[in-house]
Parts: structure tokens; C-alpha cells; sequence
């Protein structure tokens, strides 16, 4: 039996001996138990000690080694018995071939994980730093980033089958271009989407006055950006157009300059015009949010005698300032009234020669 049993092992099948086929089979075996243990056991530990660490990068990369499926092991074992026999060179040249395509597939699965793991970072940011934030724009930079990836991939695997990508690079630029072309309008407005995102020239929540237009921004989409204005109605504006005019920005307004003129009869005494100034001044100082900055009988209009009031509010929401200016006006014409100054109004006075 155990010359039979040497005999077998010698026998010559193909290019190989028998004993060669058992050597590669059993390193076959070993290394997918290995592979196994490596999967089940090892990366189960690194996923506890992971679990306890303070970074969730260790743990992305723990789960970017977990998402590694059998097709790879399996291949991985098959690769490394394959060097204990000869075998023929398509075959060879298969087993690589698949070997490549899986190994490339499970790479770009690892970096779509560590884009999705970036752009949550920051994503979670994002939405500390600002309350509502629409972090759509990250969402398609990420997914653009992923899909680029794919493209990599598949000229890179198209290279290695032998076959001319530099044909196939200058197709996809045409392509891109004419795509480029007639989508020019909606890719516009999507590039000026990101500019509005990195460069912030607003956010949501803020006031802002578009043209004519103002309006407290609601959100800040791919496309367009949508501003709840004063009467009520929503106004959706292309992110093109906003990048392309002035904006006005109140909610970046530390404090609020207000001018504001009144007048009073020609008819008021002199002593009482120099009094009108010190009055203002009292009226405002006592106003929390206002400070003056200066009160002075500027000129002499057509029917009064005019005033020029500068204040700065020490708040940005418009209510506040309107809510300001009306206790300034009702103190102001309680004093005129107590003083006897009487506020001026449009009159015309005739003199007739007898």
C-alpha cells in the first residue's frame, strides 16, 4: 500500500505531480482557516478595543477591513497555493485578472467609507456650528467624489486588460465637454452653490436685501436659495444670480446707524431752538439700546426749521429698531408739548399789501 500510496504521489497529471496538487490544496486549506480566524476572531477583537478608544477613525478603519467579503480571502488563498504548481498561462492570467477586479472593488469601497466617515465629520460640525444648516452641498460633493472614484477604477482595470485608455480618457473629455455645454446653466448654479457654502457670504436665518428684495434666507439648496420676505411669500432665487449682485447682509451688523430729521415752526424762539439739541440728547440717553452720536439744526427748509438726529441701536433685528424710533418719537413730542415747541407741517402764509 505504501508503494501504491508513493506511486500516486508521483503519478504525473498535466504539468504537476499529485504530490504537488495536495501540497497546493493543504496550503489552500491553511491559508483560508488562517483567513477565517483573521476575520472572525482577530478583527472581533480589534473591534472591542476600538469600541473603547475616544477616535472613530480606529473604527472606520475596523470596518473597512470588516467589509472585506470571502470573493478576496478566497482568492487571496487561491493566489498563494498557485505558486506551489504550474498552471496554464490563461488561467493564470484569469485568476489575476479577477484577482485585480476584486481586489480594486474592495479599495474603492474603503475610501467611500472614509469620504462618507469625512463629510459626517463634517456634517456634525457644520450643524453645531449653526442650528437648520442645509448641508446638501456636502452630500453632492461626497457623491461626486465617490462616482470619480469608480471612473478611476474602471480605466484602471480597462489598463490592465490590455486595453488603450488614452482613446478612452479623450472620449470621456469630449463627452464631458459637451455635457458641460448643454447642462451649462444648472452646473452654474451648482459651482456657485459651493462658492456660496465655502465662501458664506450668508447663511440661513440671516436678513438680507437682494435688489429690491429682502427677506430672511430659509434654506440654501443646490440649485436655488429660498428667502421668506416681509410680506409672507417665499421668493427662490438662483444661487447664480446671488453670486453675481450686492447683498446686503444685516445679520453681520453689529449695530444699526439710524438718521432721522423733524422740524419745528419758524415761529420758535430763538433761546427755545438752542434748547431743541439737549432735549434730543436727554430723550435718547436714556433709551438702553440707543447711543447719540449727534444732534444739530442743520438748515432752514421751506416751512421749518430742520433738525438732523444720528443715533446707533445696539441691536441688528429691525422690531428692536422700530420699537426704538417709536419711543423716541413719543418722548419727543411730550417734551415739545411740555417746552411749548410746536412740531412744523407744510403751510404756506400769504402777505397781502393794503
Amino acid at each position: 500500500m505504501a508503494f501504491n500510496f508513493m506511486e500516486i504521489l508521483a503519478y504525473q497529471l498535466g504539468n504537476n505531480y499529485v504530490k504537488d496538487y495536495l501540497v497546493a490544496l493543504l496550503f489552500f486549506v491553511l491559508a483560508t482557516t488562517v483567513l477565517k480566524v483573521f476575520k472572525y476572531v482577530i478583527i472581533s477583537k480589534l473591534k472591542s478595543i476600538a469600541a473603547k478608544t475616544k477616535t472613530e477613525f480606529d473604527d472606520v478603519l475596523i470596518k473597512i477591513v470588516d467589509d472585506v467579503g470571502w470573493p478576496f480571502y478566497l482568492l487571496s488563498a487561491l493566489c498563494l497555493s498557485l505558486q506551489f504548481i504550474q498552471i496554464p498561462n490563461f488561467i493564470e492570467t484569469g485568476v489575476y485578472y479577477v484577482t485585480f477586479i476584486v481586489v480594486t472593488y474592495y479599495v474603492i469601497r474603503g475610501l467611500q467609507t472614509l469620504i462618507d466617515y469625512g463629510a459626517r465629520k463634517i456634517i456634525l460640525k457644520r450643524q453645531k456650528e449653526e442650528k437648520g444648516v442645509d448641508t446638501s452641498v456636502i452630500d453632492l460633493l461626497s457623491k461626486i467624489l465617490k462616482a470619480c472614484l469608480w471612473v478611476v477604477a474602471v480605466i484602471l482595470i480597462l489598463s490592465n486588460f490590455g486595453y488603450n485608455v488614452s482613446t478612452l480618457i479623450a472620449g470621456l473629455g469630449i463627452g464631458g465637454i459637451a455635457i458641460a455645454l448643454a447642462l451649462q446653466n444648472i452646473l452654474t448654479d451648482i459651482f456657485s452653490s459651493f462658492s456660496i457654502y465655502f465662501d458664506k457670504p450668508f447663511q440661513i436665518g440671516d436678513f438680507i436685501i437682494v435688489g429690491d428684495d429682502a427677506g430672511v434666507v430659509k434654506k440654501i439648496g443646490i440649485k436655488t436659495t429660498r428667502i421668506q420676505t416681509l410680506q409672507g411669500e417665499e421668493l427662490v432665487i438662483s444661487n447664480k444670480e446671488l453670486t453675481e449682485t450686492r447683498i446686503h447682509n444685516y445679520k453681520k451688523m453689529e449695530k444699526r446707524r439710524i438718521v432721522f430729521s423733524f422740524g419745528v415752526v419758524y415761529e420758535t424762539p430763538t433761546e427755545k431752538v438752542k434748547k431743541i439739541p439737549s432735549i434730543i440728547k436727554d430723550i435718547i440717553d436714556k433709551i438702553e439700546l440707543a447711543d447719540i452720536d449727534r444732534v444739530h439744526f442743520n438748515k432752514f427748509g421751506d416751512f421749518s426749521l430742520n433738525f438732523e438726529v444720528v443715533y446707533y441701536l445696539k441691536s441688528r433685528e429691525y422690531s428692536k429698531y422700530m420699537d426704538t424710533q417709536q419711543e423716541i418719537n413719543l418722548a419727543i413730542k411730550e417734551r415739545f408739548e411740555k417746552e411749548g415747541i410746536e412740531m412744523a407741517y407744510p403751510t404756506q402764509t400769504i402777505f397781502v399789501n393794503k
